[in-house]
């Protein structure tokens, strides 16, 4: 166990006691962390802040629920993911492929090949050092289906298990892979529109 998970605990128990310090210290500490997850997931600030004041509400309430075999951290981002999607789903502006869904369309099989296949002209340590490059993969995530993007971001940015994901979404561990494996393709290939050279490029045709 580590010292993070430690102190979570030692505040966890207080704040079930009742020392309202306690609460604030773990809403002190998460809190930006929470709130940058919930933009990458729903996009908005306002929608944000909604997010994170309704996942510390429900922390609230169901504090005495909380298992301590777990992390606590783990424990409050599924609390915010699900308080996301719910607000995902109640937006719903415009169609959208459905967050929780049956096996039907995450398969390997029909994951589509990428269009622009080039090597870069720079190492991936160089381009990551670029001022740009973060700006670029957050317009990219942007773009991303949102289904695709939740699970990028709690798999590849807050580094949750493929089995945490899967519970946080109610979707199965082979839906997670998959849908991983599609976010990551296409971020790849958005990147590489912008830092690969196109005298090296690969045509899909000619590609096997």
């Amino acid at each position: 166990m580590s010292p993070v998970e430690d102190e979570d605990r030692e505040l966890v128990s207080l704040a079930r006691k009742g020392d309202y310090a306690a609460f604030e210290a773990l809403v002190s500490k998460y809190e930006r962390r929470l709130f940058a997850v919930a933009m990458r997931i729903v996009g908005r600030r306002h929608d944000a802040e909604e997010v994170v004041q309704q996942t510390f509400l429900s922390v609230v309430e169901h504090l005495a629920e909380f298992r301590e075999e777990a992390a606590f951290y783990t424990w409050l981002m599924r609390i915010a993911t699900n308080h996301a999607l719910a607000l995902l789903r109640k937006r719903a502006v415009r169609a959208t492929v459905p967050l929780q869904s049956d096996d039907r369309g995450d398969n390997y099989a029909d994951v589509p090949h990428p269009d622009y296949i080039a090597q870069w002209r720079e190492t991936p340590e160089q381009i990551a050092s670029r001022r740009e490059t973060q700006q670029l993969l957050e317009q990219a995530m942007e773009e991303l289906d949102e289904k695709y993007r939740v699970v990028f971001v709690l798999r590849d940015v807050e580094g949750l298990s493929t089995a945490e994901t899967a519970r946080a979404l109610a979707i199965t561990e082979s839906n997670v892979k998959v849908r991983l494996l599609r976010a990551r393709l296409m971020l790849r290939e958005r990147l590489t529109r912008v830092f690969g050279d196109d005298s090296t490029r690969v045509y899909p045709d000619h590609a096997h």
